[in-house]
C-alpha cells in the first residue's frame, strides 16, 4: 500500500516494569538459545496489530480508538509470570502475562476492537491473552530445552505494577536495527 504505516495500538509500559523485563531478559538470555529479545525501549502490551494503514485514515484511527478507551476507567495492572506460546516446552512466543488487570485489558480490548472493525478492521478470532512480548525463539535444540526450564522457573515473577490512564496508537517502522516506534 502505497503511502501507508505500519500500525498497532498499545499500551505503555512503566519505566519499573520495563527494568524489570530487561533483568528478566537477561535471565533468560543466559540459556544461549537463539531468540530475538524485543528491545527493553519498545516493550508495549498490544490490544491490536493494524498493519499497514494509509496515511489519511489514521486521524479517523486514533478517533476511534479514543472513543473506545473513554468505556473503560483508568486501572491497576499487574505484569506477573514468564511464560511461552504455544508452552514453556515449546516456546516460540516468550512473554511476561498480566495478573491483576487482565479483565480489564479484555474490556478494553473488546471496546477498541468495536470502534475499529466500525472502520472495516477484521476483528480477531483468537480470545485476547493480555501479555508483554520480551523475546521471539528462532531456533530449536538443547538451549530451547533450557530456555523453557528457565521461563518455568520465572512463573511466579512480580515485574511490577502500573496505573493504565492512557492507549496509544503506534507506528513501526522496520529496518536492519529493528522496529521503531512512534506515537501518533
Amino acid at each position: 500500500m502505497k503511502d501507508a504505516v505500519r500500525t498497532f495500538v498499545a499500551v505503555e509500559i512503566s519505566s519499573a516494569v520495563r527494568e524489570r523485563a530487561g533483568e528478566l531478559i537477561e535471565v533468560l538470555r543466559a540459556s544461549g538459545a537463539d531468540v530475538k529479545w524485543v528491545e527493553v525501549g519498545n516493550l508495549h502490551l498490544t490490544l491490536k496489530f493494524l498493519g499497514d494503514v494509509a496515511s489519511r485514515e489514521i486521524p479517523r484511527v486514533c478517533e476511534a480508538v479514543e472513543r473506545g478507551t473513554a468505556k473503560v476507567a483508568p486501572f491497576e495492572l499487574e505484569v506477573r509470570g514468564a511464560g511461552a506460546f504455544p508452552d514453556a516446552r515449546r516456546p516460540r512466543t516468550v512473554w511476561l502475562g498480566v495478573g491483576n488487570g487482565a479483565e480489564e485489558m479484555v474490556e478494553l480490548h473488546r471496546h477498541v476492537e468495536a470502534k475499529l472493525s466500525k472502520l472495516g478492521y477484521r476483528k480477531e478470532h483468537r480470545r485476547f491473552q493480555a501479555h508483554l512480548t520480551i523475546g521471539r525463539v528462532r531456533g530449536g535444540g538443547p538451549a530451547v530445552v533450557e530456555l523453557g526450564q528457565r521461563i518455568e522457573q520465572q512463573s511466579d515473577l512480580l515485574a511490577g505494577k502500573m496505573q493504565v490512564r492512557e492507549v496509544v496508537v503506534f507506528s513501526s517502522q522496520l529496518d536492519r536495527s529493528g522496529p521503531t516506534y512512534e506515537a501518533l
